[in-house]
Formats: C-alpha cells, sequence, structure tokens
C-alpha cells in the first residue's frame, strides 16, 4: 500500500486540512466497522504504538486516541489556525514535530512568503518533510494545500513545492490551489496569483485549481435546493450547526474541496473494480507537461452539505459532473476541448452504467481530434459519507485558460502603473519576476488557446506591457 503525505500551508490549507481529516476519519470509520489500523487506513495515518490497534469512530466532542496520526506536516506564518486545530477535537492527529509556525504572518506579500519566510524556514520545513517522509513505507505523493491570493499560502507555498520538487523529484506532486475572487480584497491579491501561478506551471505535476466564487455560489445553491425541497442538514462532519448554517462562512466550502480530494484518492485507499491510483490521473490527463491544470467536477452536490434528500438519478449525475454548474471553478467544459477526462465513480454503479453514460456524453463533449477516446473511469467499491453513490469529474480541458485570463486580467490593470511593486523588491525580489510570471501566464493561455478548436480567434484582452 502506499502513502501520501498533505502539505496544508497558509491560513486557508489549514482550514482545508482540518475539513479533510475530519471528514478522512469518518470515512474509514464507516468503511472499518472493526476499528483496526488496516492498510486503507495507512495510505494517510500511521500507528504510532504497534501494541494498539486504535478504534476509528469519534465519539461527539473526542478525538482520535494518541496512536493514530497524520501523514501532513502543517505549516503557517500566523499560528492561530493551526492552533485552533491543534487545540480541537482533531489535535491528538498531529505531533509539534508536525507543525512549522510564526507569529507576524506575511502581509498578503508573496515575496515575504517565498523569499523572506523561505530562506528563514527553509531547514525546518525540509527536516519536518523529512521526518514525515521516512514514516512512508512507499511515499507515492505529496497534496499540498495552499491559496493563491495571499502571502504566506502562494509565496510559502509554492517555496515547499520548489524544495519538494528538488528533493524529492520522483515523488508526485498534487496541487489543490484556492485562487481568490474577483471582488476579493486583498489588494495584492493578483500579483500574488500570477507569481504562484509560474511556480506551479514549472514544479507541481498535477494542479487542481479551485475558486473561491465557485465554492461560495455552489454552497448557495446547495441551501436554496434544501429550502425548497425541505431537506435537513445533518451534523456529522460537516461544519454546519443545528439548524443547518454554517458555522463560519468558510466551512462548507471547504467541505467541498476536502470531498473531492477524498474521492481523488478514494481508489488509493479502497478497493474497487476498476482501481485508478493517483499517479494514474498524470499519466492520463496530463498530455503536456505544463497543461497539467486539472478541472473538478463533483455530483451530487447536495452530499457536499450532508443535506438528506433522495438519492440522484445515476444518469443524472453524469450530466451533471460536466456541467458548469458543479464545476469547482467558474468555467464551463462544456466551451472548451477536452484533452481527456477522468470519471472516478464510488459506491454502487455498474461498470456498464458507466459505459452507458460515456457513449451518450461523447456526443456533447468536444475532445481534440488526436483522444477522442480519452476516457479514464475509476469505480471504487467504497460509497462517500451517506450516499450510495458519487461521481468526480477530472479534466483537461482548455476552458481553464479562461480563468487564467481573468486572473491575468486584473494583474495588467495593478502593473499598469506599478503599484504596489516596491513592497515585493523590498523583500529580496528581482523587479523583472512580475512581468516574468505575467509571460508566463501568457504562454500557458496561448498553450490551452492553440488546443482550442472551439476558440473563435484570438484573444485581445491581454496587452503587453
Amino acid at each position: 500500500m502506499t502513502q501520501s503525505i498533505v502539505v496544508q500551508v497558509g491560513q486557508c490549507g489549514n482550514q482545508i486540512g482540518c475539513r479533510f481529516w475530519d471528514l478522512a476519519l469518518r470515512e474509514h470509520a464507516m468503511a472499518n466497522k472493526k476499528g483496526v489500523y488496516d492498510e486503507p487506513l495507512s495510505t494517510f495515518f500511521r500507528n504510532v504504538d504497534t501494541r494498539v490497534q486504535p478504534p476509528l469512530s469519534l465519539p461527539a466532542g473526542q478525538g482520535p486516541i494518541a496512536a493514530l496520526k497524520a501523514r501532513a506536516v502543517l505549516i503557517d506564518m500566523e499560528e492561530g489556525v493551526i492552533n485552533q486545530l491543534s487545540q480541537g477535537p482533531l489535535g491528538d492527529l498531529f505531533d509539534a514535530e508536525q507543525k512549522v509556525t510564526s507569529v507576524s504572518g506575511s502581509g498578503n506579500n508573496w515575496a515575504v512568503g517565498h523569499y523572506t519566510y523561505g530562506a528563514q524556514y527553509h531547514d525546518e520545513i525540509s527536516e519536518t518533510i523529512r521526518k514525515a517522509a521516512e514514516h512512508c513505507d512507499c511515499l507515492q505523493s505529496f497534496i499540498v494545500m495552499h491559496s493563491m491570493g495571499g502571502g504566506t499560502g502562494s509565496g510559502l507555498g509554492t517555496y515547499v513545492l520548489t524544495l519538494l520538487a528538488d528533493e524529492y523529484p520522483d515523488v508526485f506532486r498534487f496541487v489543490t490551489a484556492v485562487f481568490p475572487s474577483v471582488d476579493d480584497d486583498v489588494v495584492t491579491s493578483p500579483y500574488n496569483s500570477i507569481l504562484a501561478l509560474n511556480k506551479l506551471t514549472e514544479h507541481a505535476h498535477c494542479v487542481l485549481p479551485v475558486e473561491n466564487q465557485a465554492l461560495s455560489e455552489i454552497c448557495g445553491r446547495i441551501n436554496k435546493g434544501a429550502q425548497l425541497k425541505g431537506g435537513k442538514a445533518k451534523q456529522a462532519g460537516t461544519g454546519l450547526s443545528e439548524t443547518g448554517k454554517a458555522k463560519t462562512p468558510w466551512d462548507s466550502m471547504n467541505n467541498i474541496v476536502a470531498h473531492m480530494l477524498l474521492h481523488m484518492t478514494s481508489s488509493s485507499r479502497f478497493d474497487g473494480s476498476l482501481n485508478v491510483d493517483v499517479n494514474e490521473i498524470t499519466m492520463n490527463l496530463v498530455p503536456f507537461p505544463s497543461l497539467h491544470y486539472i478541472l473538478s467536477g463533483l455530483s451530487p452536490l447536495y452530499a457536499l452539505a450532508d443535506v438528506s434528500l433522495p438519492p440522484r438519478r445515476l444518469d443524472q449525475m453524469f450530466t451533471d459532473a460536466v456541467s458548469q454548474e458543479c464545476q469547482l471553478a467558474r468555467v464551463d467544459p462544456k466551451r472548451g476541448t477536452y484533452l481527456a477526462c477522468a470519471l472516478m465513480l464510488r459506491g454502487n454503479v455498474a461498470i456498464s452504467d458507466i459505459r452507458r453514460n460515456i457513449t451518450r456524453l461523447q456526443s456533447t463533449l468536444n475532445f481534440v481530434p488526436w483522444n477522442r477516446e480519452g476516457w479514464k473511469t475509476g469505480l471504487c467499491r467504497q460509497a462517500p459519507l451517506g450516499q450510495p453513490h458519487a461521481l468526480l469529474a477530472l479534466s483537461n480541458n482548455t476552458a481553464v485558460g479562461g480563468m487564467f485570463e481573468g486572473v491575468a486580467d486584473r494583474y495588467v490593470k495593478l502593473y499598469r502603473s506599478k503599484a504596489y511593486v516596491h513592497h515585493f523588491t523590498s523583500e529580496g525580489m528581482n523587479a523583472d519576476e512580475l512581468p516574468a510570471a505575467l509571460a508566463s501566464c501568457k504562454a500557458l493561455i496561448k498553450r490551452y488557446r492553440d488546443i482550442d478548436t472551439t476558440d473563435p480567434g484570438p484573444s485581445q484582452r491581454l496587452e503587453v506591457i
């Protein structure tokens, strides 16, 4: 059995991690009725005392026993979120040697996170990751979680990614990158996002871009649907209160990302008739090294907020997963060209149902001419929490270029007057890095546009500075 290490960087990364570990424990508790340490559990957890077989259930108000530890590294230059996680019911999952923290933060400045804190904490981060890796018998992947708009997540997050590429070049590097909304209140987020995007293109094997605005809209539709149909929100592992309202605006949004990651790794943890290991995702969905940005669509959506509604019809679930409304980024895959697509199902689904729906979808989706049969299918026997079946659609689609164009547009408006640039250059960053990062982004957009058979013509939105 292979193992994966989750690297949580910044406030956003650690908040997603909190939801991820809670849901992962509950998922394994549901699958493991005997409550003993087994191979599926070893993917993300280790047993530090082999004499103890830790129970997997989580009684109300209690955390896992000390013998069970997460394969995780927690990094943040503001220790508030990590302290809350450590003092909460999941606190026993993490040792002090798994955490790297400071108190001053990065001031929403990519250069502070990447250059200042990167150099200052390089040895400590490297040693923390090394210890986590040594606890693995067969380390297969790193899963890095961070935001793109802030300073620590974007700057130190991409520094950690560079470190992983240098020190563990043969281990797959998956990144969940949360892009800011258009109306984000961090004025420097366009700079941070473009600079981080340049590093993701260079050092990641696979990036799963997520947008705050898309997650917010999904949560809004879920809540509206639940109210219209009289659904009642459950309490277990959702970040929801007894009234069905989110405890904080971010809990339900982070819950969606955590579900996506658990679906993606389900075949690595549980048995199935068509298992898809994480290394197969890059093998089948990334035909060119730099075009490794993968859109994710989830269905059924109501399950992500634990709303007790009747199960979604199976065929409708396939249709939903490739629709714009179910994407974790604000893009419409049907308006782009598919380079490849993976349908990863969980639960009580027949292979014949998968084949029938792929045949049905092929006539509605636009694939590149050289890969019209570019489908990868996975079927994991273990259903997700509270649902008979679920589907994660992972697609390498040229529509993602439109999301990058939006980020580049906001960058251009800010950089035209060279606003705030001195804050970045004063932290050791070369002034040429900002326009160079934009050039990298524009080159990435052009690669996707050149492949897009639905593109009516060159975009005039990005001007040369």
